[in-house]
């Protein structure tokens, strides 16, 4: 067996044991099925034993390519936290920071404006995305942190909540409703809705709540962004349930916002990062700033 093993080589071995298929595995690495198929067969060479079994619709790592998976990640970890913790000292530092729709516009502002009064050398370079994407993003490495909400179940990210708040149910000013200082879930029972789509964890978390008590929300529109859920509600196409912090924001006349009684809608606000990957200077300040930041709060009214 030879010994001239190299980066490149685990990289592709590492991407296509991930994927399980040599397409989706040459897209993700830019490269032909023909040339990844070469490049594991030349591997295979090497070690003198296949690393895959090989069957119609996906790979499967033998039981050499599963001892190869384990050191091939540790190897890879090892080169790029070296390459990023020599490049650091040399540069100014820079974080990448993702955060889901429902918080990015009304949390990250500020606590972006007093990061950089206390760390002008850093630089954070923001993701906005959904769940789903900001998970496979820490996974992967192209982002170091992320702000989410709870729940969140994947595989080798640490999660550590910040603040808990409230959801509160927002009406045109105009509303039936409107009059009343909390309201029952039960008394929206049958009000049209406004809701974002289902790609958005506060969907479900809605959802959810209102299963809890009995309720079935009548969903009239969807749509991707909060700010649109709160001028529908506005121009009264119906009513919807958003984040405290986006009451904070809101400085229009033409919106009511109320608690409910009882039982209350709550989410859990929360920091995400890959364990696994290095965590320079940068991040480290980070992540302490936002421990300590206060969650945006507004009574309802």
């Amino acid at each position: 067996m030879r010994n001239d093993l190299d980066i490149q080589s685990l990289e592709q071995f590492v991407v296509l044991a991930r994927t399980k298929n040599f397409t989706r595995a040459g897209e993700d690495l830019n490269l032909s099925q023909s040339a990844l198929s070469r490049a594991i067969q030349k591997l295979e060479d090497q070690l003198g034993q296949p690393l895959f079994e090989r069957k119609p619709r996906e790979v499967v790592l033998t039981e050499l390519g599963e001892l190869l998976l384990e050191r091939a990640k540790k190897i890879l970890k090892l080169v790029e936290d070296t390459f990023a913790e020599l490049s650091e000292a040399g540069r100014r530092g820079r974080v990448r920071l993702g955060a889901i729709p429902t918080i990015a516009p009304y949390f990250l502002p500020s606590l972006l404006g007093s990061f950089a009064e206390k760390h002008p050398d850093i630089s954070v370079i923001v993701q906005e995305d959904t769940t789903e994407s900001l998970i496979k993003s820490c996974s992967h490495g192209d982002i170091d942190l992320a702000i989410v909400a709870l729940p969140i179940i994947a595989k080798y990210l640490e999660v550590e909540p910040l603040f808990t708040e409230e959801l509160l149910l927002v009406l045109p000013a105009g509303h039936p409703l409107a009059a009343e200082e909390s309201i029952a879930v039960a008394s929206v029972d049958g009000y049209p809705f406004v809701m974002l789509n289902e790609a958005h964890c506060l969907s479900e978390n809605i959802s959810s709540f209102c299963r809890r008590q009995s309720v079935q929300p009548v969903t009239i529109e969807r749509t991707s962004q909060l700010t649109t859920v709160q001028e529908l509600v506005a121009l009264d196409h119906g009513v919807s349930i958003v984040p405290e912090m986006a009451r904070r924001l809101d400085l229009s006349n033409r919106r009511v916002y109320r608690s409910f009684s009882g039982e209350k809608p709550l989410r859990t606000v929360a920091l995400m990062w890959n364990t696994y990957r290095y965590q320079g200077k940068a991040l480290k300040a980070l992540m302490e700033h936002v421990r300590h930041q206060s969650p945006p709060s507004h009574s309802a009214s």
